[in-house]
Formats: C-alpha cells, structure tokens, sequence
C-alpha cells in the first residue's frame, strides 16, 4: 500500500495557476473609467478617471482640450486621486484619443452613463 501512496500526487489542483494569474491580474488590471455627469439643462460634464499616476494629467488636459475645443480641469478627490474634468459630452471622443495616443489599451476603458 506504501507504494501506491508514493506515485499519487498529493492535493493537485490543474486551476491553482490560473487562479493565482486571475487574481494578480484582477489587481494589475485596471481601468479608466469616462463617466458623463449632468449639469443643468443641457448642460454635461466628462470625467476621466484611474490614469496611471505616471502621466502628467495637465499635458493631457492641455491635448484634450486642444483636440476637442472644450474647456478643462484637473480636480483633486481625496478617495479617487486626480480626475480630469471637461465640458461637454467627450466619452467618445476621449476614449478614441486615449487609445490612438498610446496611454491606455481599448480594453482597460470603461465609458460610462445614458
């Protein structure tokens, strides 16, 4: 019987890796989210969220607001970190400008709202 014991590996689990990768990757994995907030009337604002703290926010801004003709600011939230603000309804505008200009992969963005 000691024999058999020996040649059984002990408490193999085939999804331990792909859990550890799922787990590390979840952590690492992180999105930028553009959200759209409603002001009065017609009015909107857009905010982008969760850049790399890297990247110098007011050099994007600076592009961002060039690009798109729009107004900007950079806010400082104490449980989010720095957000960028802009007028108007720029989520499409902003993801595509991300992604064509290196700062983020397509699918690390999230755009939220109506």
């Amino acid at each position: 019987m000691s024999e058999i014991d020996l040649q059984i590996p002990s408490a193999f689990d085939p999804f331990a890796e792909a859990n550890a990768e799922d787990s590390s990757a979840g952590s690492t994995k992180e999105y930028v989210h553009i959200r759209i907030q409603q002001r009065n009337g017609r009015k909107s604002l857009t905010t982008v969220q969760g850049l790399k703290k890297e990247f110098s926010y007011n050099k994007i801004l600076k592009d961002l607001k060039k690009e798109f003709c729009c107004n900007g600011t950079v806010v400082e939230d104490p449980e989010l970190g720095q957000v960028i603000q802009l007028q108007g309804d720029q989520r499409k505008n902003v993801s595509t400008f991300l992604v064509q200009a290196g700062i983020v992969k397509k699918d690390r963005i999230k755009i939220h709202g109506f």
